[in-house]
């Protein structure tokens, strides 16, 4: 059996791994939540210039050691009797690879897809896409989403970077003051 090992942010020690993978499993049965995950490993940084959007073989795609990540991201959930709602993804093959070995076929969502090579105008509405996608989410208890994306675009929504296949479960507020604002409630990581 492969073993696991959930961590909490950077880290390592036994007790927190073991309390943020709980808390994270706890969050996703309640629902009204997204898990929101860095695609699995694709060694190196940034694609190539002149890459495609549409192909693979243009971009950074994820290695052996990303590939057998994504499917142990999918067996977590499986052992946990864990289903999301649906499942998004950026449009980039390390995210819709990602996705489709921890889940099954993801929904391409260009709204998740990496800023590089957009304008800052298109990042800004992707955004605010994302927002109101995540509070009406948010809205809906007992079921929660899954999407995956990438460092670049979970630092702009949260503020907060992550390591490649890490998952940020976020929620936005629905009531009071602080209602839209985005909270990162735990995160998970399948090493």
């Amino acid at each position: 059996m492969l073993q696991r090992r959930l961590l909490l942010g950077a880290a390592l020690a036994s007790p927190w791994a073991r309390a943020a993978g709980e808390d994270a499993e706890a969050l996703l049965r309640r629902g009204g939540v997204v898990i929101a995950f860095r695609h699995a490993l694709a060694p190196g940084t940034f694609d190539p210039p002149g890459f495609r959007v549409g192909d693979c073989s243009t971009q950074r795609n994820l290695n052996d050691e990303g590939r057998a990540q994504a499917r142990r991201i999918g067996e977590w959930f499986a052992q946990r009797s864990l289903k999301p709602e649906r499942v998004l993804s950026s449009p980039w093959c390390r995210c819709v690879d990602t996705a489709t070995l921890a889940f099954g076929a993801p929904q391409v969502d260009a709204t998740l897809g990496s800023p590089r090579g957009y304008s800052e105008a298109t990042s800004a509405e992707s955004l605010r896409a994302l927002r109101r996608s995540l509070a009406a989410a948010s809205s809906r208890s007992g079921r929660f989403e899954v999407w995956v994306t990438h460092m670049f675009v979970l630092s702009a929504l949260v503020g907060q970077g992550s390591s490649s296949g890490e998952g940020l479960v976020l929620r936005a507020r629905t009531t009071g003051a602080a209602k839209g604002e985005i909270e990162v409630l735990a995160r998970l990581a399948i090493a």
